[in-house]
């Protein structure tokens, strides 16, 4: 079983709600989700959409065409009807949209009264999106069962009356679906496995920096990193953090350095635009090696650009962002569990290597959901690297920025005893105070840039290789394409072509292992990325000098598809 289902229509009409009670119905009912989301910059108006996957087999992406269309607005119907499956069926309702002729004659519309069964048997309007739910889970044949109880759970706090109108709401269009489409020839298969967590991107970077230990949160909103702010905000009484929104990104990245300079491991995030405020603050860090994360959900820019939609544009921004010369690491996870764990690694090195340390994710990503039935948190790792307490008054003296053979200095937290801790903006001597003597600025920046920069690149870890072992494609990608790279993967191997990937998420310093050797084995490579200008590509040429045969290029401001990049393939691109 691997159906798609598509709900669109205007901003406000509850297509979030119909998708997301969807998805998270089926991922509770046991099934593979997964989702991902299309939204104009608008509060109201303009066609957006949510389109799901329900599956028996893992999805790692969204297909091209769906069989089931909820259409809640006219637009729906010249849009998206055409994606339909041969058996597909749009489901609309044409009392309401006031297209009653529209829905006659056609055996692939299904008109369902929302509105009026909603009134009928829930008693509001407002229960439309429920029926709505009741009604695609009717034409699929599922059990109704997950979603009462769900209902029954969301609402129990606002009283049986409540809950048993959504019952009823939900229960109707389930029924009216299944006597009124006869025609419906949809196969549900029984879900495999145990009930499965649904869960987005950009709320899985929360959840890893609430893991990590994370205590300082400051940010100011900007589509697609806010759902981060949301997050730790969610979290913040239940584990003590303290989560600030801030009156701008500069203040935003000072208030983290504050925060993790006086003790506590900090984070800020923000979009492109966002971070571009922040590039000075980045290298003060830098300059005093105050460990910081930030995370930065990319959008396509420059300026304000397609502030809801997707690309890969600021990989090179964020890796050459900030004055002088300092370390600093680079993660770009390629799904939810990723962004759990490479997060904490971000905060691990940040504190280790006292170094800014970016988590980089798109809007694409941020926005779509997954399910696990386990996530692999095993990894998970808290180490505290400052000195503090005991440890930090017995010393006979501190060095803030002591010279070291491994280029790190002790790292300890103000007040914990009767030691200055010094640090400074200018160039510093090794307790934090301002010099101008260029021997010790030569080796003030041999400790921060080389010394540790070896030590750093060895923490990296490179693709795990995915599909043929001796490939004659091979696909490479970083961050968000993973999951499509999968299946299109899967899907050439299914027709013959012996294919693989290597799909990056720990992007700079460049990993050291057999990837490279890989890449030149291989026949024929092709890099995949959503830019206009191949940043990826471009990078690794610049530090090994390989160069990709091919490159597949997006940057309208939409995701890739396992559809986009096979043809994209097929035409030699």
């Amino acid at each position: 079983m691997d159906y798609s289902v598509k709900i669109g229509g205007e901003a406000g009409q509850g297509i979030q709600t119909v998708g997301g009670l969807l998805a998270e119905v089926a991922g509770t009912a046991g099934y593979h989700v997964f989702a991902h989301q299309d939204y104009e910059s608008r509060v109201r108006g303009g066609h957006n959409f949510y389109q799901l996957r329900i599956s028996t087999g893992r999805a790692t992406s969204s297909r091209e065409k769906v069989d089931i269309v909820v259409g809640l607005d006219k637009a729906s119907l010249g849009l998206h009807k055409p994606e339909l499956t041969e058996r597909g069926i749009f489901i609309l309702d044409a009392e309401s949209l006031k297209m009653t002729g529209e829905a006659e004659g056609d055996p692939g519309l299904v008109h369902v009264p929302f509105e009026r069964l909603a009134v009928e048997k829930g008693g509001s309007p407002i229960m439309a999106n429920v029926v709505a739910v009741g009604a695609v889970m009717g034409m699929l044949g599922m059990d109704l069962s997950p979603l009462l109880d769900l209902l029954g759970a969301r609402f129990r706090k606002k009283g049986e009356q409540v809950v048993r109108g959504n019952i009823d709401a939900a229960r109707a269009g389930y029924d009216y679906a299944r006597e009124k489409c006869p025609q419906c020839s949809f196969a549900p298969e029984k879900p495999v496995g145990p009930p499965k967590l649904v869960i987005d991107g950009v709320t899985a970077v929360g959840l890893g920096a609430v893991a990590s230990g994370c205590k300082f949160y400051a940010a100011y909103p900007m589509t697609p990193s806010t759902g981060v702010l949301n997050t730790m905000a969610a979290h913040a009484k239940e584990y003590g953090i303290v989560v600030e929104q801030a009156e701008d990104e500069i203040a935003a990245l000072q208030l983290a350095l504050g925060a993790s300079f006086g003790g506590v491991r900090a984070m800020t995030g923000s979009s492109g635009g966002g971070f571009a405020l922040m590039a000075e603050g980045l290298a003060l860090a830098g300059m005093t090696e105050t460990p910081v994360v930030i995370t930065i959900g990319m959008r396509p820019g420059p300026a304000t650009g397609l502030p809801t939609r997707t690309e890969q544009g600021d990989l090179l921004f964020v890796m050459h962002a900030g004055h002088g010369e300092f370390p600093r690491v680079i993660f770009a996870p390629g799904t939810p569990e990723q962004a759990v764990l490479l997060t904490n690694k971000a905060f691990d090195l940040a504190e280790k290597y006292q170094i800014p340390a970016f988590v980089l994710f798109d809007q694409y990503l941020g926005d779509s959901q997954w399910t696990y039935e386990k996530m692999n948190t095993d990894t998970l790792v808290y180490t505290d690297y400052r000195v503090r307490g005991e440890e930090f008054r017995k010393l006979a003296q501190y060095k803030r920025h002591a010279l070291t053979e491994s280029g790190v200095s002790p790292l300890a937290v103000p007040g914990d005893a009767p030691h200055v801790v010094v640090t400074d903006s200018d160039e510093h001597d090794e307790e934090g105070h301002i010099i101008e003597d260029g021997g010790l600025r030569r080796k003030m920046v041999e400790k921060r840039v080389f010394r540790k920069w070896a030590h750093i690149a060895e923490e990296m870890k490179g693709p795990e290789p995915y599909g043929s072992e001796d490939p004659e494609l091979l696909l490479a990608g970083w961050g968000s394409s993973c999951g499509v790279l999968r299946e299109a993967v899967d899907a050439l191997n299914a027709r013959g072509t012996r294919a693989a990937m290597l799909c990056f998420t720990e992007i700079f310093p460049l990993p050291s292992g057999d990837w490279l050797d890989r890449l030149k084995a291989a026949r024929r490579t092709v890099c995949v990325e959503m830019n206009a200008t191949a940043q990826f590509s471009r990078y690794i040429t610049m530090e090994t000098g390989f160069t990709f045969n091919e490159i597949i290029k997006r940057y309208d401001g939409r995701p890739f598809s396992v559809g986009y990049v096979l043809g994209a393939l097929d035409a030699g691109h």
